[in-house]
């Protein structure tokens, strides 16, 4: 078969994509289109700009599959209308936000990254970091929404979340599962929001909150389920190794682990995300995305048995492990 520079050039235009989708996103294009189909005139009327632009961010979300197209008129897509129109329960705009305004900046200086192989760092004044953490805790709730879908809770009942950054993956669980408890043990800083969420999902009467640096924490307990969600690739293999040693000293015999995070991986073909995503943490912090194997080697030494990996579509994979 004659090879084509397609792959090459879609993977390489990319960006554009990207920015069209943002600005999509920001003049309200899909939200326009919420209560059914519209012809071009109308989305500029909508979105209050011209029939100039409008035609061409929606083409280009046609082109994307986001928005269909039919006798001049377009109408949204069952992800666009779940996840950017407002049919769902998860709004991902402050997350296009949060690539447009702050990732994608910090990937112009991604040669100097490479160059060096230094850690990126954020410059942000405090609207800056507001909107990072917004766009980030959107993610999250996506990440624990796909997490739901993919875990039948039904046969625990003491869960350890230990060392997260947001408590919806525990709450998708007890969602579940209303015999489960939680155990959060977090970082300092974290307590009241995980009450005010506690409180707000019905929830507050099933967990207990104590606070604790991750890196040095030692829960202790005989949970049967412990979580341990976006932490690895905030901490050191020194650190890791003592947070996973605590988490199994913290859990009983035959007890689950999950760890959900993004992995480098030896299959024959990268998954794309995580690899995009250890570019991503690296240039913006300098935290990093971790190879499986390194990290299955740190569950062996710690105690734990890999069982299984899943992924989750648009978010992390996730390594099931047992308590042995």
């Amino acid at each position: 078969m004659t090879a084509s520079p397609a792959r090459i050039i879609d993977i390489a235009i990319g960006f554009m994509g990207a920015k069209q989708l943002t600005a999509a996103s920001r003049i309200g294009l899909f939200a326009a289109l919420a209560d059914g189909p519209k012809d071009l005139a109308a989305l500029a009327t909508a979105t209050g700009h011209s029939e100039r632009q409008v035609r061409t961010l929606a083409d280009a979300m046609n082109g994307l599959g986001l928005l269909n197209r039919a006798s001049g008129e377009y109408s949204l897509a069952e992800d666009s209308a779940k996840y950017l129109a407002g049919a769902g329960e998860i709004d991902l705009g402050p997350f296009l936000a949060f690539l447009n305004d702050i990732s994608y900046r910090q990937w112009l200086g991604y040669d100097r990254t490479v160059d060096t192989d230094e850690a990126g760092t954020l410059d942000l004044d405090e609207a800056g970091w507001a909107d990072f953490l917004a766009g980030v805790m959107t993610y999250n709730a996506l990440h624990a929404e796909q997490f739901g879908e993919a875990f039948d809770f039904s046969g625990f009942r003491s869960a350890l979340d230990f060392g997260g950054l947001a408590a919806g993956f525990s709450f998708a669980a007890m969602q579940q599962n209303p015999e489960l408890t939680t155990r959060y043990v977090y970082a300092p800083g974290f307590a009241d929001s995980i009450t005010d969420a506690a409180t707000e999902a019905g929830f507050l009467d099933r967990i207990s909150i104590e606070e604790a640096p991750t890196e040095t924490a030692q829960p202790g307990g005989s949970h049967d389920l412990v979580l341990l969600t976006h932490v690895l690739h905030r901490f050191d293999e020194a650190q890791n190794r003592g947070i996973l040693a605590a988490s199994r000293a913290a859990a009983a015999p035959g007890a689950t682990l999950m760890l959900l995070d993004f992995f480098l991986d030896e299959d024959e073909t990268q998954r794309p995300i995580d690899a995009l995503h250890a570019g991503e943490y690296f240039n913006i912090d300098g935290t990093v995305v971790y190879p499986i194997a390194q990290v299955n080697a740190w569950l062996a030494e710690t105690g734990w048995r890999l069982d299984r990996l899943v992924a989750l579509p648009g978010s992390p994979r996730v390594l099931v492990a047992t308590a042995v």
